[in-house]
């Protein structure tokens, strides 16, 4: 199996994925010029004022389910993995990826606004509808539904789920084992499987708004408590920051993994933390209310900092700072080794290593918990996107029970990647990243080269921006954008709403 699964990945996230991400996160920059960087102020203002309705939930909201997708075990896990087989100087690329990817962030979520769709009283869209609308293309758009529903529904979440299980494993280390059908597995990660499946459940069968208002509190929470013990072990390893931090450039140009490593895992775990381009945000983005596309955009664009450039940063710099990481080289040989060589990096020991260091009985148990609801509430992210996706696909096909079926599985994937080891885990996790992203990238390329609906609608907001309007109006027919049905019928309903008035 975990051959298997290594010549796959060795395939999908071949050097090609690598350029392609970094590629269009550069391509994107350029094009909106920079607006990551001109537009930070507004991001912050529209992420305090979004409003929820009944159809759609708040810009917050939306920042925080696509949050809860973004920051989950890559942001502790993935690090550790990045610095153990790329060495210190994949963080700087991950660094990269994550600035570039900013802009990339605004494109795809702007489309998943400006091409939404309203069923049943709520709001729908993602990639699979804007490659449906601007591409014109629908087996393309069903070709990335199905491989999201098998992403996000079956791959993704054993990541997750194994990475809580891990962390909260090193913390009940005795708790003893039980033979099973899959293999031997401690008590302690079958206690973990069965509350995580219970509490999922329970969440899940409420629906978006459960789930938004359960990502709203917990996700910035958590990520608060998790950057202030980050940045207390950095105050009192003050004097080593600037050595870390000369070890993350120096090593991003001379590394000591060798380049293509600390490119590879860097840009490799980048996306799979930030997920800029990935095609798992835009679902959030979608289900906004707001008044102009390009408002969602700039929020989603935010949400990659928060992600990468603090929290993932936060871990990176505790990691390095109290030298708890071993970098792997070729065979079962080190680079580096500061620690046990029986450390796995594909896991959360090296954060919990680094955090125990200086809370001593008090460091494994806090990044478990900070574990636990970082990949939970990504779990939870991952089950909306293939709902959406499954949505998507229902509108050609009826699928009685689909939806249920859905929650059967992703539970049945969360168990089971619980209790697995972690190597499998992760590779399937990165075989369902590189496939989403590489249809989304290749999409939103094409879009842009036959209408630019993304681009439009930030010149259109700039504009608005410049003549200090009361409230942002978005019409799609003015801009030469096709297909953007949703608008069309709200600015049809605003003309008939004025007239009916007289």
């Amino acid at each position: 199996m975990q051959d298997l699964v290594n010549t796959i990945n060795g395939y999908i996230w071949s050097s090609a994925l690598i350029y392609l991400c970094l590629g269009a996160g550069l391509f994107f920059t350029v094009l909106t010029r920079f607006v990551q960087v001109r537009q930070f102020s507004e991001m912050w203002r529209l992420l305090m004022s979004g409003k929820s309705s009944e159809k759609g939930i708040s810009s917050f909201q939306a920042l925080a389910v696509s949050l809860s997708g973004r920051v989950g075990a890559g942001n502790i896990a993935g690090v550790a993995a990045a610095i153990g087989f790329g060495g210190p100087g994949a963080v700087f690329w991950m660094w990269v990826v994550a600035f570039f990817g900013a802009a990339t962030a605004y494109i795809e979520s702007a489309n998943a606004q400006i091409y939404k769709e309203e069923h049943d009283g709520k709001y729908y869209g993602g990639p699979a509808y804007y490659i449906e609308k601007a591409m014109g293309q629908k087996w393309y758009a069903w070709i990335f539904a199905i491989a999201t529903i098998l992403a996000t529904g079956v791959l993704l979440p054993t990541v997750q789920s194994n990475t809580i299980g891990t962390a909260i494993e090193q913390v009940f280390s005795n708790s003893g084992s039980i033979a099973t059908g899959i293999g031997v597995i401690s008590y302690a990660k079958l206690y973990t499987a069965t509350g995580i499946v219970l509490l999922l459940g329970f969440i899940i069968f409420g629906g978006i708004k459960r789930i938004a208002n359960f990502t709203q509190v917990v996700v910035p929470f958590m990520a608060l408590a998790y950057i202030l013990i980050s940045l207390i072990i950095i105050a009192l390893n003050i004097t080593e920051l600037p050595r870390a931090f000369m070890m993350i450039i120096s090593d991003a140009f001379t590394p000591m993994a060798g380049f293509g490593a600390a490119i590879g895992w860097g840009v490799k775990r980048g996306v799979y933390s930030n997920e800029a381009g990935q095609g798992t945000g835009p679902h959030a983005a979608a289900a906004a209310e707001v008044e102009h596309p390009a408002q969602q955009g700039l929020v989603q664009s935010f949400s990659v900092y928060i992600d990468t450039l603090f929290i993932c940063s936060a871990t990176a710099f505790m990691i390095i700072i109290t030298g708890a990481y071993n970098v792997h080289g070729v065979g079962d040989g080190f680079i580096v080794q500061n620690i046990g060589s029986n450390i796995a990096a594909n896991g959360p020991e090296f954060t919990q290593i680094a955090v125990e260091s200086v809370f001593t009985g008090v460091g494994k148990p806090f990044v478990a918990l900070a574990l636990f609801f970082f990949a939970f509430t990504t779990i939870l992210a991952y089950y909306f996107i293939a709902e959406n996706n499954i949505y998507y696909i229902k509108r050609t096909f009826k699928l009685p029970g689909a939806v249920f079926i859905l929650k059967a599985v992703i539970m049945t994937a969360t168990f089971y990647g619980t209790v697995k080891a972690a190597n499998v885990a992760w590779g399937l996790g990165d075989i369902g990243v590189g496939l989403m992203a590489w249809l989304n990238i290749v999409g939103i390329i094409i879009i842009f080269f036959m209408s630019k609906p993304a681009i439009k609608a930030l010149k259109d907001y700039e504009e608005q921006q410049k003549a200090n309007v009361d409230k942002y109006t978005f019409d799609p027919i003015k801009l030469g954008i096709k297909n953007a049905t949703f608008w069309e019928n709200r600015i049809a309903k605003a003309k008939s709403d004025k007239i009916n008035e007289y």
